[in-house]
């Protein structure tokens, strides 16, 4: 499998901006909103029922896409921070909130995200600890050992914190 293209380049929204997407409970795209196709640089068509980790950027640790989906697959809601990538290779920061969402049963059906522009502080916070997970990961020839490991790493982390993950997200 080819390495993505990365640019190195920033891509920035307005604050007063809300990347929305929603998905089915299989990850694809159903919905995406024009803010949402826009920094990604892709059209309504080419996203439509394609996996949702189309624009996952490289240097985002997979346990944090474990925890995500363990939370909501549950039930419960998660905010996280979240590097993705334009088509081109651009990247941009978001500060993800993501829910499930339940049909007429009970059952979970999809999931909507709503995404902000992230205070930079945070970001720089958060930089670093995601490098230190990805390094854990990548020192794994199995990812799945990878993931296992970076998501012990980071249990204790927010362990010795005395939080959850998206309570420390939210405090950062």
């Amino acid at each position: 499998m080819s390495q993505p293209i990365l640019t190195g380049v920033e891509r920035y929204f307005s604050e007063d901006d809300i990347i929305v997407s929603k998905t089915n409970n299989k990850g694809h795209i159903i919905y995406a909103n024009p803010v949402f196709r826009e920094i990604a640089d892709y059209s309504e068509a080419e996203i439509q029922n394609k996996p949702h980790n189309m624009i996952r950027h490289p240097n985002m640790p997979r346990c944090i896409f474990k925890l995500l989906w363990d939370t909501i697959s549950t039930g419960q809601e998660i905010f996280a921070y979240v590097i993705n990538r334009s088509r081109n290779g651009d990247h941009y920061w978001v500060l993800a909130h993501v829910t499930p969402d339940f049909g007429t049963d009970g059952n979970i059906v999809g999931y909507h995200s709503s995404r902000r522009v992230p205070r930079k502080d945070a970001v720089a916070t958060i930089e670093p600890l995601y490098k230190q997970l990805l390094d854990i990961e990548a020192k794994h020839v199995s990812p799945k050992d990878g993931i296992h490991t970076s998501s012990d790493m980071l249990a204790d982390i927010l362990n010795s914190k005395g939080v959850r993950y998206d309570q420390f997200v939210l405090a950062v």
